[in-house]
This record gives structure tokens, sequence and C-alpha cells, in this order.
């Protein structure tokens, strides 16, 4: 029993770990079944439009407070806990999330369902344990103490005003995030051209 248990952690983390190396890949096919199943009206695309916007701004907010994000292999330099952090543990992740979303109601009630669906899979279920297995293991009790009081995409408390505040790099955002949000951008794009010239 000891060793079937073993078996089935080890085969977890190896797709954990392909998830986490996969992840712009399963964006991206994820983002195409959408575009397919769309069927785009201009209200739909107006009500999903500050989603795509607030998703990325959360990104750019997250991405300014963190050194290095991009990668196929997990990695911190230091544990940032101030900025969009202090309120959730994952905000490129919910960032993503809010953008998925905003797709979603552009394109239809079905893709929303399928956003929601994959996003809990991706994350919740392989990403971001495979991230935090890492994090505890190189930050440990500090980690841990900042896991209790966070939640890990959506507030599970207000931060006070001195955890919100810490370092912010605007030279980052260009260097980290100028492919996200191409990837914002043409995607919403393509879905107009669906909705307005198709």
């Amino acid at each position: 029993m000891n060793n079937l248990r073993f078996i089935q952690l080890r085969h977890l983390t190896w797709l954990r770990e392909k998830a986490f190396k996969l992840r712009g890949g399963v964006w991206t096919l994820l983002f195409a079944v959408i575009l397919a199943l769309a069927r785009p009206t201009p209200i739909s695309f107006m009500w999903g439009l500050p989603f795509v916007a607030l998703g990325q701004a959360l990104r750019f907010w997250g991405v300014g407070c963190v050194r290095r994000y991009r990668g196929e292999r997990v990695g911190a330099e230091r544990l940032t806990t101030w900025g969009p952090y202090a309120f959730v543990r994952n905000p490129l992740y919910a960032g993503n999330g809010m953008v998925g979303l905003g797709w979603g109601i552009m394109a239809g009630p079905l893709s929303v369902l399928i956003m929601a669906v994959t996003f809990f899979l991706l994350y919740n279920v392989l990403i971001v344990p495979y991230e935090e297995e890492f994090l505890l293991g190189k930050f440990g009790v500090e980690y841990e103490r900042y896991r209790k009081k966070t939640g890990a995409f959506f507030p599970a408390r207000w931060p006070e005003r001195q955890e919100i505040a810490g370092p912010f790099e605007l030279c980052i955002l260009w260097t980290s995030e100028r492919y996200s949000l191409l990837t914002t951008v043409a995607g919403s794009l393509l879905i107009a051209i669906k909705c307005f010239f198709a």
C-alpha cells in the first residue's frame, strides 16, 4: 500500500512539473478552443473587456513586485508578500483567471464554464501545489505563516497598509510582461474580430 501511494505521488509530482513547464502552451491551447467556440455579441464583448483589463493590470502590479517569474523551473530569489501578494498568494494566476473569465464572457456561457474548469485543474490542482512545495522547502516557517493568512486566489482578509507597501520595479514590466500583454491584446482582438466582422 505504501509503495502504491509513493508511485501515485511520484506520478502526480511529474504531472505537476510538466503542467508548470507547459503552462503557457496550455493557456494558448485553451484560448484556441475558446476562440473556436466563441459566439460573441457586442454586449458580451463589452461585459468581458473590464475583466480582461483588470486581470492584465493585476499581472502588471504583481510582476513589478517580483524580480523573476518566467522560466521552466520554479524559483524565487525572495519571498514576495507585499503589493498584490499581500492580498493573494498567486496574483499572476489570479490575473490570468480574470483575463480568462473576460474572454469567456466575451465568447459565451460555454466558454466561461470551460475556462473555469480548466483554471481550477491547471492552477489549483497542478501548478500552485507544485510551486508551494518549492516555496515551503526554501522559505519554511516564513512561507507557512504567509500561506495561513493569505488566500491562494481570493483575499482571506484585508491587509494593513504597511503590508501592501514594498518595492516595485517598473523596468521589469518591459522585460518580463510584454509577451503576456501582447497575448492579452491579441486574444481580445481576435474575439473582437469574430464579434464585429465575422
